[in-house]
């Protein structure tokens, strides 16, 4: 009886707790980085039941001819308080979606915005289309309450390479490829801003699920060579000059000089878990995990490469 009576009062402690703390919020707070231009910046870490999944840095443009929104976030409660959020910016109403990507927390808002046109590369709308559910049904697993109510909504306005105007805003959009087999960058060349969509990080390690290191490379000097005043990474801090892009540059060459160089000396996977990473990368986020999870997405075929050939 008094086990019993301990259990109840447990739970009650519990329940007592949970309404204490409220109903999940992201507390979204859009920051100004130039002009009519907002940013909901995200942290450096990994998906979390602690953060809900707000690990990016989706934006907005106030223009005269509506509101451009760049990603809708990880969920469809991060989509609807973002919409809220930007409603206390302008009455102006949302004019078109952009999505860059298929990872998750560019686009499982989209149920928040589904009454407007939504944006994408054809590579992303294919890419979410045959791996949506599986994308969401993880995400689920990852951040848990947070997801509640959300179902994936494709992007159904295919974008290609062109320049764009809303209001006084033009936009170049800009198809890559490399972080994932189509990244949309979007630069604002009325303000020099540059969404940089999946390519760009910033004090933040790369990740790597569905990456071709050598085409994100050359993504990288193509970007490289336009005219930014202000960079917004996917993850990670904005900047006000080009030095995310370098040291995007610079890791990914290093993992893959590394991988590459483990694989001609015939060295197994798991050894090159723990190895030592250069001490430049050590202010990278998330560093050794991501690293970890890099070598399990590239090592497998940087291996098969390397051995030799059968003879015909």
């Amino acid at each position: 009886m008094r086990g019993m009576l301990a259990g109840f009062l447990l739970l009650l402690s519990g329940l007592s707790a949970a309404l204490a703390a409220g109903p999940l919020t992201y507390d979204l707070k859009p920051v100004r980085i130039a002009r009519d231009t907002y940013v909901f910046v995200g942290t450096t870490e990994h998906f979390s039941r602690a953060n809900g999944g707000n690990i990016l840095n989706p934006g907005f443009i106030v223009t005269e001819d509506g509101v451009v929104v760049i990603q809708t976030g990880p969920s469809r409660r991060f989509g609807e308080e973002m919409r809220a959020a930007i409603r206390k910016v302008t009455p102006q109403p949302i004019r078109i979606v952009y999505v860059s990507n298929l990872h998750p927390d560019y686009w499982l808002g989209n149920q928040a915005f589904a009454d407007v046109p939504i944006a994408a590369l054809p590579g992303t709308i294919a890419g979410i289309q045959a791996e949506g559910k599986a994308i969401t049904e993880n995400m689920y697993r990852l951040v848990g309450d947070w997801m509640r109510g959300t179902e994936p909504v494709a992007p159904t306005q295919p974008v290609y390479g062109s320049t764009v105007v809303y209001g006084s805003h033009r936009l170049r959009l800009i198809p890559l490829e490399g972080h994932t087999a189509a990244d949309l960058a979007i630069l604002d060349e009325s303000t020099g801003v540059l969404f940089a969509g999946g390519v760009v990080f910033s004090d933040r390690t790369p990740t790597t699920p569905h990456a071709d290191v050598a085409r994100w490379l050359a993504e990288l000097d193509a970007l490289e060579a336009l005219d930014i005043h202000v960079l917004v990474p996917n993850h990670g801090h904005i900047r006000t000059d080009k030095a995310a892009i370098a040291q995007t540059r610079d890791w990914l060459t290093w993992l893959d000089g590394s991988l590459r160089r483990a694989a001609a000396e015939g060295r197994d996977m798991a050894e090159l878990l723990d190895m030592p990473i250069p001490e430049r990368f050590a202010g990278l986020g998330m560093l050794r995990p991501e690293f970890q999870r890099s070598v399990a997405h590239l090592y497998p075929a940087i291996e098969r490469d390397s051995l030799p050939r059968a003879l015909q």
